[in-house]
């Protein structure tokens, strides 16, 4: 039986926010089983926690943000992605801002950070979402699609009118386990273009943005002076994206996600409205993704 895991110990970090270039500071928590990741803003008072649940989510411009009445926590999905990546399933994170600090634009510090505090085994098992049917949304060019897949399978494409993306890998797929996203999706880094940095700055975003925590795109090529770390860094960073954004379900999915030009609106819409129809997907307790424990899932 595969079980839920937590973590060992708590783990403290501190660091900006992209785009409220706030000092922020974290701790995240071991939690007891079937809590699921829950945020807290510790600097409100009385503090306020907000579930990562995909019914939380009340904005996706530029990054995905949860709320719970007027207390919000943005720019999650790094943290997310490596929560799934390193199958932890319950943990409460404190953090002191509106906004986790981005690190250097990746997931890798937080899975370093996570690794740090260690990983511990829980009794209950774990639950997976399993898709039965293919479900899609789209919006203009953009699109994305979940399908049944024994597994759990990843690819993206990206389409830029650019000369770097013209000159670089635009797609991707990863068969996702804890040693590829670690290896091939943690360290991609977040990206932007230098002609939207002052578009962003008068919509109050990007304000903690630099060539330390983002790639930056140019007219003509690449502003950071160690370039990309992988060649597929930018649709890499995208699928790590998804990762985070999908793990708002609240349990890990079986099943193949695809998208072509996709981001967090787009993936936020396609959860809901795989949520939205129950025949779409059911819930289940696995040994090696075998079913053991069918049952209407509650989200």
């Amino acid at each position: 039986m595969i079980r839920q895991k937590t973590l060992k110990n708590a783990i403290r970090a501190t660091g900006v926010g992209l785009h409220t270039g706030e000092r922020v500071y974290v701790v995240v928590r071991p939690a007891p089983a079937n809590a699921g990741i829950q945020f807290v803003r510790t600097d409100l008072d009385p503090s306020v926690t907000i579930a990562a649940r995909v019914d939380r989510v009340v904005d996706t411009t530029m990054a995905t943000t949860l709320g719970e009445g007027s207390a919000h926590v943005s720019t999650i999905e790094h943290l997310m992605a490596a929560f799934a990546g390193l199958e932890i399933d319950n943990a409460i994170v404190e953090v002191s801002a509106a906004e986790m600090p981005i690190m250097d634009g990746s997931a890798a510090p937080y899975v370093f950070l996570l690794q740090s505090a260690g990983i511990l085994e829980q009794a209950e098992p774990r639950r997976f979402l399993r898709i039965l049917r293919e479900i899609s949304c789209s919006d203009g060019d953009a699109s994305a699609r979940l399908s049944p897949h024994d597994g759990f399978h990843l690819d993206m494409t990206l389409e830029f009118d650019h000369p770097v993306f013209r000159t670089h890998i635009h797609h991707a797929a990863v068969e996702f386990s804890t040693t590829t996203f670690i290896k091939d999706v943690s360290r991609a880094r977040t990206f932007g273009f230098l002609a939207d940095y002052d578009r962003l700055k008068e919509m109050n975003l990007a304000r903690g943005g630099s060539l330390a925590n983002a790639v930056v795109v140019d007219h003509d090529g690449i502003m950071n002076r160690e370039g990309l770390r992988i060649d597929d860094e930018f649709v890499k960073h995208k699928i790590l994206d998804a990762v985070g954004d999908l793990y708002l379900l609240g349990h890990p999915l079986l099943g193949a996600f695809s998208g072509h030009k996709s981001g967090h609106t787009i993936n936020n819409a396609l959860l809901k409205q795989l949520l939205a129809d129950p025949g779409a997907y059911e819930s289940v307790t696995s040994t090696s993704h075998a079913t053991v424990a069918p049952r209407p899932a509650a989200i």
